[in-house]
């Protein structure tokens, strides 16, 4: 019980802390939203891959949405207690988790990225062309690659972010990936796009 209380208290914070990117003001950058991303939850695989050990995240590639960045961000809490987000220097990179699991080992490891910045576009610009089936690999310290396929994409209110989907134990591997969405309000954008992946069995 104090376990999921805790997730809970930090998946809220995490919402309130993703409320900052996509910021325009005083910019002059007319940056649109992502397109809505939704797409209908597909089964999870019928024989999950087995689990990794625990290896920090080196690097990230999303071929879909031309990504391909590293090293990965180690993102704890900031001092009000919020989840911490790359900063606006560092819009290009992908942050981690760290509190959670890394990717690859057993449960929802978290990678945080912003769409845009104060500074215009940002590492997840292309969100919207991450599809389901489309693949997420994460390349780890150990010299492995975490590889999963995207099973659904949500787009949420920051307001009503899905604390126990996103941050709730889970039986395999699984990521989420998560950044801003939504048309810009009083300088911000008010929702959240949580890309939600398995782990790939490894080829034998």
């Amino acid at each position: 019980m104090q376990r999921r209380a805790m997730t809970a208290t930090l998946t809220l914070a995490l919402g309130l802390a993703l409320a900052a990117c996509g910021t325009q003001e005083s910019t002059g950058h007319a940056v649109p939203p992502p397109p809505s991303p939704v797409s209908t939850p597909a089964a999870a695989p019928a024989k999950p891959a087995a689990p990794m050990a625990r290896s920090l995240p080196v690097r990230v590639t999303i071929p879909s949405a031309g990504v391909d960045t590293g090293p990965v961000l180690k993102l704890g809490l900031a001092a009000d207690g919020t989840v911490e987000v790359p900063s606006v220097a560092q819009a290009s990179r992908i942050g981690w988790y760290s509190k959670g699991v890394t990717p690859g080992e057993t449960g929802p490891a978290v990678l945080i990225g912003h769409y845009d910045t104060v500074k215009g576009p940002a590492v997840l610009r292309n969100v919207g062309r991450i599809k389901q089936g489309a693949r997420i690999t994460v390349v780890r310290a150990d010299g492995s690659s975490a590889v999963f396929s995207v099973r659904t994409v949500e787009q949420v209110d920051k307001d009503a972010f899905p604390t126990d989907k996103v941050y709730g134990d889970t039986t395999r591997p699984e990521l989420r990936l998560i950044t801003c969405g939504g048309a810009i309000e009083n300088g911000h954008r008010p929702d959240n796009i949580i890309i939600y992946g398995d782990l790939v069995p490894a080829k034998g």
